[in-house]
């Protein structure tokens, strides 16, 4: 079976001051997100299903299924407050996310095969999805899963801190740990994450998850439990996040898989502040002009 695309755009951009998930970036008004369903249409996905809240599902459908229509199956997931939260925690009070983790939980029900989990607002580039279905449809271990890898020097914003993955791999080219830190930044050509107002240098070339995994079914369960503990333990705590290393971690320490790492030293791009928008968009226009994309995507 061919695999599954899932697309985390249910955040809600409080440093970009927007819905930048539907935001226009390429020479023709393209999203993001076309370019990722795009490659990942010629890569060989079978389904894409969009990650989204309630509120933006309708402008998404309108945005995305005329283009999908008759190129590859599509399907929306609500990530909601209450979306599998335990029933006996009743109704939560806050308006943030659960984040990453919970958020691939969400679109269980729509997700019968293996799969690749991906951020609206990233661009990765064709042969990191070329890579990943390879992957997930050769690989037949229920419990190998994998992620791309891409080099921190190459994943930072001028405008201000960014949140990544910060990965340490093992000999045999799968993953021993990734530690989700929360504000990285570059200083006098030092890159540094800073924690408790304490700062630790990262080299450049350190590999850093942007949330491009592949998984099997078998992460649904487990990441079900993990949820269901983490909400009972944070749900009046408004701005915790359960996010998707948290998921991997746990599958690693507790022997449950293994995460192949694929590098890349690609150049990924993407947006965090509104400052970020020009970048990304004469950075897509370059693309079009090397013609690695047609000058219209649909």
């Amino acid at each position: 079976m061919k695999p599954t695309l899932l697309i985390l755009a249910a955040g809600i951009g409080s440093r970009y001051g927007g819905i930048k998930q539907l935001d226009q970036f390429g020479p023709n008004g393209e999203t993001i997100i076309d370019y990722s369903l795009y490659d990942a249409i010629r890569s060989g996905f079978g389904k894409v299903v969009f990650i989204v809240r309630e509120e933006i599902k309708e402008s998404a459908e309108a945005l995305f299924a005329p283009k999908l229509k008759g190129k590859i199956e599509y399907d929306f997931a609500i990530q909601g407050v209450q979306s599998y939260l335990p029933e006996d925690l009743g109704t939560v009070e806050r308006v943030k996310p659960w984040g990453t983790g919970h958020a691939t939980l969400c679109a269980w029900e729509q997700t019968d095969t293996p799969f690749a989990v991906i951020n609206a607002d990233d661009f990765y580039g064709r042969d990191a999805f070329a890579t990943m279905a390879e992957f997930l449809t050769t690989d037949t271990n229920d419990n190998q899963h994998a992620m791309i890898g891409y080099e921190l020097k190459r994943t930072l914003s001028e405008n201000g801190t960014v949140s990544r993955g910060v990965c340490i791999e093992r000999p045999d080219h799968n993953l021993e740990s990734v530690i989700e830190r929360t504000k990285i930044f570059e200083d006098d050509g030092v890159i540094y994450f800073e924690e408790n107002d304490v700062r630790t240098a990262l080299a450049p070339e350190t590999p850093v998850s942007m949330n491009f995994w592949g998984f099997k079914p078998s992460m649904f369960p487990i990441t079900k439990d993990l949820f269901d503990a983490y909400a009972r333990e944070n749900v009046n705590t408004p701005k915790a996040e359960f996010y998707i290393p948290t998921v991997m971690t746990h599958i690693i320490k507790s022997g449950l898989g293994d995460c192949r790492v694929f590098r890349s030293s690609s150049d990924w791009f993407g947006v965090t502040y509104p400052e970020d928008k020009p970048t990304v968009q004469a950075s897509l226009s370059a693309l079009h002009e090397k013609n690695e994309y047609p000058d219209k995507l649909w």
